[in-house]
């Protein structure tokens, strides 16, 4: 018996079965590209390093991401190129950057959206590592425990063995949209205020507050969050530019929360401002009679 012939075509990573040949160069298919990646190149651990603007040139392919290409050119052309990543699938955050002029994910970047000329820079704000890389995780725990960014439990000693209290869903769903926050920092590498304001907790840390005033489970109420965020390097620092909520990969709603949090701090403000008024001493002003040896009326009026 005769083998039999395959003569089917086989199958390419989209899916496709038509012959390359018969497929057409233009529409679904892009034409490949040769990429000019510009990075800019700085050591700060040496005094010799100056920051400069190094360029890299590379065949673009189908599905190609910054941080594919980034790899490529570290495995191929530079290995002592420095950047970040973990899991590329931008969960992590550490891929964080500033491409084109814009902090985004370089995993969740596809070359495809963008021009041949590229210019990638590391992310203002932040310490400098080298390159790329940035020490945004320095900044993130600074920033958390400046804001008590844990859960504060309303029972010093909770009893693990016990099922966890039922939370309503609208307001689990709420608690969960926040609680997506990566840390990557584009949103403070996007903030007018962060760069005139070094001790600006950013819209991550102002988010960071928002998620536990909302958790039913935490023991803290405004005028706690007020002493934390309630001054020019907290709610009431930030512009309302909207540079985070235009840069945040997450597409999480920042300028909402914000805009919340400090309407709650202000009516905060008012009502301790309101209360110190109501405890402060009356100062009665007497008039001073003709011939009389008591303190003159300091308005001027008999």
């Amino acid at each position: 018996m005769n083998d039999a012939v395959n003569t089917a075509t086989p199958q390419d990573h989209t899916g496709n079965t038509e012959p390359a040949q018969n497929r057409p160069s233009n529409g679904t298919e892009q034409a490949r590209r040769t990429l000019s990646i510009r990075v800019m190149r700085h050591d700060p651990s040496s005094s010799a390093s100056r920051p400069h603007l190094q360029t890299y040139s590379l065949q673009e392919t189908s599905g190609m991401t910054l941080f594919i290409a980034l790899n490529l050119i570290r495995e191929k052309q530079d290995a002592s190129l420095r950047f970040d990543f973990v899991c590329r699938a931008g969960i992590c955050g550490s891929c964080a950057m500033v491409i084109n002029g814009r902090p985004t994910l370089a995993c969740r970047t596809l070359t495809k959206n963008l021009p041949a000329e590229i210019t990638l820079a590391p992310l203002p704000f932040f310490e400098l590592i080298g390159d790329l890389s940035v020490n945004t995780g320095k900044w993130m725990r600074g920033m958390s425990e400046r804001v008590n960014g844990w859960l504060h439990m309303k029972d010093p000693d909770p009893d693990l063995r016990r099922i966890e209290e039922r939370m309503d869903p609208d307001l689990a769903e709420k608690v969960f949209e926040l609680d997506r926050c990566i840390e990557c920092g584009c949103c403070v590498a996007g903030c007018g205020t962060a760069r005139m304001r070094e001790d600006f907790i950013g819209a991550v840390g102002m988010n960071r507050v928002a998620r536990f005033r909302l958790d039913p489970r935490d023991a803290r109420s405004d005028p706690d969050y007020y002493e934390v965020v309630g001054d020019d390097d907290g709610v009431f620092g930030c512009m309302s530019l909207l540079g985070c909520q235009d840069v945040c990969p997450k597409n999480l709603p920042l300028q909402t929360q914000i805009a919340y949090l400090r309407r709650a701090m202000v009516k905060h403000s008012f009502a301790k401002s309101d209360a110190a008024q109501q405890k402060r001493i009356p100062i009665v002003v007497a008039s001073a009679a003709v011939g009389s040896a008591s303190v003159a009326n300091p308005i001027g009026k008999d």
